[in-house]
């Protein structure tokens, strides 16, 4: 069990993923804080801390009850002693409409699920649910493709492919296909492109894919 902020940056091979998880989640308690407070690195390295792998989503059924979905981030490690398991998720951005057909999310891989406990401006402890997910951008602003009528989305630039983010932004599975893969060998998640059937309910992404 790793118990404090330090101990996830020294558990987190990846030294990109290393250097998102340190800064995202930095600023995260900067844009957080009333008061736009100054965190040390010590404050920082001994924040209480908790890794997840996996979280209930609840979100809209058919006939538009609330049900839960359990979406599974275990980062590196393996998943049921088979491949490692880091779910698609739809990703809020930004309120009302946006990137058309995507209606302001975004389909992104989880890579990270971990709580962070840390003593606010009040001296009360709050806790915050946060993420750290490769990060997509919609082809064609987000509008079908005139002959598949699915929207495709892509990889972003190296330097902003990670982000922390909370994760009450998260609202349900989003199921993808690789379009371009860089190696037909390693599948290792090396793609530049995927399509994502835009067609299908949130809530209906377990009976029909799983």
């Amino acid at each position: 069990m790793i118990k404090d902020f330090r101990a996830l940056l020294d558990n987190t091979q990846d030294r990109t993923h290393r250097v998102a998880i340190y800064s995202g989640t930095r600023e995260f308690i900067k844009h957080k804080s009333r008061n736009k407070m100054y965190i040390s690195d010590e404050q920082l390295h001994t924040m209480e801390l908790c890794i997840n792998h996996g979280i209930k989503i609840q979100v809209e059924g058919l006939d538009g009850e609330r049900i839960s979905q359990m979406c599974r981030c275990t980062g590196s490690q393996s998943w049921r002693r088979g491949d490692r398991r880091n779910d698609w998720l739809w990703v809020k951005q930004r309120p009302g409409r946006c990137y058309d057909a995507l209606n302001g999310r975004l389909p992104w891989p989880l890579q990270r699920l971990f709580k962070i406990k840390l003593l606010n401006e009040d001296g009360a402890f709050v806790e915050y649910w946060l993420a750290l997910a490769l990060t997509t951008i919609p082809e064609n602003s987000g509008n079908l493709d005139p002959i598949s009528k699915f929207v495709q989305v892509r990889k972003t630039p190296a330097a902003v492919a990670l982000q922390v983010f909370s994760v009450g932004n998260i609202v349900g599975f989003a199921h993808v296909i690789p379009e371009i893969a860089t190696s037909s060998k390693t599948g290792d998640g090396r793609n530049k492109r995927w399509i994502f059937n835009s067609h299908i309910d949130l809530a209906t992404w377990n009976d029909v894919y799983n």
